[in-house]
């Protein structure tokens, strides 16, 4: 259950009352109206009936000024003589509420693809300890690395993007993207002409390497990280899934360009291509299925031509490297 704010003139409070009517919301509070003519409405609303009446508001009030949506936690209900049926109710309630609103799940992946002095400075601690980790072919110390490794959301916001049209959003999840992997690869490079020990730990070498399973594993991470994301389910696990498919191999790239290695950091930067490719289409494939879409109907038909199109080219390209892929594993055999 989440409880939807409405802050609009007084001349609206019949219209937000028919919404809540229609969308059968009987809890539903209205303030009197304030010295600026506005009203404060509440509705506590469930997962079905939220999109539908977030839709509703958005279409009625958009051409109004002064209007303000928002979305508020509803961190638990007490109910008091509950009978069995009740009981029943409410376990189905529970297993329902974990679905979230278009608008929910933007302004969460809004959040992480923000390019910022946070994202660059993660980004460093995490290139860092991933190198040392590869290099001492500590496993342990490499998982560190992808907690703190803060590529989920720029994933994310490129297939969410994708699948809304927006094509901001899209824009700026890339640029935070390139701009995260080119700061691993220039961080290991650097920490490489420096680094004392030998570049055979197999942790290292292992990531100079592309297998079938690690187009399987990429695109498990994708998908359940935009089913974390849709279903309202914590996504701390499913975004260190994302970060092992991703910061190893980048760091790698820039491990092995520091040693003269071309054939390896190649290697790795064919892993990482295979990696992200597989982690978007996945997760584009769950915001499809899971019918992500735009809100107004002109906006959703133009997305749906390109939809299909964009999906076409990404399995398109993952073929390609797949295909490049089953080369190199025939030639070193």
């Amino acid at each position: 259950m989440k409880i939807i704010e409405i802050i609009a003139d007084a001349g609206h409070r019949d219209t937000l009352t028919g919404i809540a009517e229609q969308n059968g919301i009987s809890d539903i509070w209205c303030s009197a109206e304030n010295e600026c003519g506005q009203i404060y409405t509440r509705m506590l609303v469930g997962p079905d009936a939220r999109q539908p009446v977030l839709d509703a508001l958005q279409k009625v009030l958009s051409a109004s000024e002064n209007v303000q949506i928002m979305i508020l936690p509803v961190e638990a209900t007490i109910k008091s003589d509950a009978t069995s049926n009740d009981a029943e109710e409410d376990k189905k309630a529970i297993e329902k509420a974990t679905s979230i609103s278009r608008e929910e799940i933007f302004a969460v992946v809004e959040k992480g693809v923000k390019l910022d002095n946070l994202f660059l400075l993660l980004v460093f601690l995490s290139s860092m300890v991933a190198a040392i980790g590869l290099l001492e072919n500590n496993v342990a110390v490499i998982i560190g690395a992808m907690v703190i490794a803060p590529l989920l959301g720029p994933n994310l916001g490129f297939a969410l993007g994708a699948s809304l049209g927006e094509s901001d959003l899209v824009l700026e999840s890339l640029k935070t993207l390139l701009v995260g992997i080119l700061l691993a690869i220039g961080f290991a490079w650097a920490l490489g002409l420096i680094w004392p020990g030998s570049f055979d730990a197999p942790e290292l070498m292992a990531r100079t390497q592309v297998a079938y399973s690690t187009t399987a594993i990429a695109l498990a991470s994708g998908a359940a990280a935009s089913l974390s994301l849709v279903s309202g389910v914590s996504s701390v696990l499913v975004g260190v899934m994302v970060a092992v498919a991703l910061m190893p191999p980048a760091v790698t790239i820039g491990l092995m360009l520091s040693i003269g290695h071309y054939d390896a950091s190649l290697g790795a930067l064919l892993l990482l291509a295979v990696n992200i490719v597989s982690i978007i289409l996945s997760a584009k494939l769950v915001f499809l299925f899971r019918g992500i879409k735009p809100r107004t109907w002109l906006k959703a038909h133009k997305t749906k031509q390109s939809r299909m199109l964009y999906i076409l080219l990404w399995i398109i390209l993952l073929s390609i490297l797949v295909s490049i892929t089953a080369i190199r594993i025939k030639t070193a055999a």
